[in-house]
């Protein structure tokens, strides 16, 4: 017993050293991000931002915070992620649960051609040239040309096939109707796969980059992952031409940038993380 004991202790302790080691490669990355995007010029070059910032400068956060275009795509990304993740969750909720229902006219060839989707795909070209003929080249073709993956389609079919089908004939006898079993009883007792998917969705529509970049034809209506891409690539080509007279590092701009993308994604993660074991555990246990 006393071997047992403390092997588990020693393998408690390699286990914590463990993540501990993981989470601070994880975390350093951001932190070294805002450390070099708020150092000063001399320092950060000089090679001596390693871990805390040194001499501070938010010179280039004034700089993006001033700049009208930057929050625009702001709103923007606001819009795509708001929008489209309740658009994503509406199509992926309602198909999850009638591919749950045995009694639906062709059950298997309906969830085979979800399944199928996600082996196979036209390719990037076809792919392109379909948007193109159906008009995706505005906020709301992005939000709806983009609504739903097979993946999670799949992740919440297997987690309301996963509630008992008592509950379910229990609420058919008391009268209740298909939206209101899917309202009152599904979903309540589906929060940690539903959290779990609206973090997946919202998380991918706030990165979306490389179909907004090529569908969107107005300005106006850029993401901010695009916007940042072409703040990038306009200030390289100022750094080329006149960076020893900026007054701050080079990169230090780009930092800034990064910094201003994923600070949502650092506030909302930690509320919703808690569920991601569960709702993808759960929702990978039948098939």
């Amino acid at each position: 017993m006393d071997r047992l004991s403390r092997s588990e202790i020693i393998f408690k302790t390699i286990a914590h050293i463990l993540i501990g080691v993981f989470a601070l490669m994880a975390l350093y990355p951001v932190v070294y991000a805002f450390s070099a995007s708020i150092s000063g010029k001399i320092e950060y070059e000089a090679g001596r931002v390693v871990f805390m910032p040194k001499d501070l400068n938010f010179q280039v956060y004034k700089l993006i915070f001033d700049d009208k275009g930057f929050w625009i795509s702001y709103i923007n990304t606001l819009f795509y992620t708001v929008f489209g993740t309740a658009w994503s969750m509406f199509v992926s909720v309602t198909g999850a649960y009638v591919l749950t229902k045995k009694r639906l006219l062709f059950r298997k060839q309906f969830n085979l051609f979800v399944v199928f989707t996600m082996w196979f795909n036209a390719g990037i070209i076809p792919m392109y040239l379909n948007y193109v003929n159906m008009n995706v080249n505005n906020r709301w073709g992005i939000v709806i040309a983009f609504g739903v993956q097979a993946y999670n389609i799949i992740l919440l079919r297997n987690y309301f096939s996963a509630i008992p089908q008592e509950i379910e004939e229990a609420g058919l006898v008391d009268g209740v109707n298909e939206f209101q079993l899917l309202g009152r009883i599904f979903l309540p007792m589906s929060k940690a796969a539903l959290a779990t998917v609206t973090l997946f969705y919202a998380t991918t529509r706030w990165n979306g980059y490389f179909w907004a970049r090529i569908l969107l034809t107005d300005p106006m209506e850029l993401p901010l992952q695009v916007y940042m891409r072409i703040l990038v690539e306009n200030y390289q080509s100022m750094i080329d031409d006149m960076g020893d007279l900026l007054p701050y590092a080079a990169d230090s701009y780009i930092y800034a940038i990064l910094v201003c993308s994923i600070i949502p994604v650092l506030i909302i993660y930690p509320y919703i993380q808690k569920y991601f074991s569960k709702g993808v555990n759960m929702g990978g246990v039948k098939g």
